[in-house]
């Protein structure tokens, strides 16, 4: 017989959890690298993929580049971010990369876009799109914002207001690549 006020309790927890605002103090860290990234765009440059790993107690942070050749190609590149993150004791990984997306109404056909294309990259509703990933010990962040041009201009390029949503049980190569520490309590560190 199902408990409604465990489950009530469940969907408040979750609620919270999705509407987590990133703090401040990682805000103060993530949000000129955004302001370089759309610099560079809107000079009409690309953006080269990149992770940012750093430590709050060191004020230390590694730019580790990520190759996006192939399939082996990231896996050298999510072991790199991980090697980095183990030898600086990170508390935080910034990534951003450009890559192709769906516009939001075809979202929802996303399994069935990659089934009958292939890949994103084949699909005709493919959209230009810069992510951006924030991975802290105690959760993450992202936010995928379309590519649209700068004026009038075809090669300079630009995004909108970056919005972060958390994202609760974010699996992936690049996910969970920052070290646990010996002292850690189960359920995360506490935010800075």
């Amino acid at each position: 017989m199902p408990d409604t006020e465990t489950d009530a309790k469940a969907s408040l927890f979750l609620r919270e959890r999705l509407s987590m605002e990133i703090p401040n103090s990682y805000r103060e860290v993530i949000e000129p690298l955004i302001a370089k990234a759309r610099g560079f765009l809107e000079a009409g440059e690309s953006l080269s993929p990149f992770a940012f790993v750093g430590n709050f107690s060191t004020k230390q942070i590694l730019p580790v580049l990520i190759n996006t050749k192939d399939e082996d190609a990231k896996d050298r590149a999510a072991l790199a971010i991980q090697m980095a993150a183990a030898q600086t004791d990170a508390d935080f990984i910034f990534t951003i990369i450009e890559a192709w997306g769906l516009p939001k109404d075809k979202l929802p056909r996303h399994q069935e876009i990659l089934h009958r294309y292939g890949s994103l990259a084949n699909s005709p509703y493919k959209i230009d799109t810069v992510g951006f990933m924030l991975e802290t010990r105690y959760g993450m962040w992202g936010a995928q914002m379309p590519l649209k041009p700068k004026g009038r201009s075809k090669k300079k390029r630009t995004f909108g207001e970056v919005t972060f949503q958390f994202l609760d049980g974010a699996v992936g190569r690049f996910a969970g690549l920052l070290p646990v520490p010996d002292d850690a309590p189960s359920g995360g560190a506490p935010l800075h």
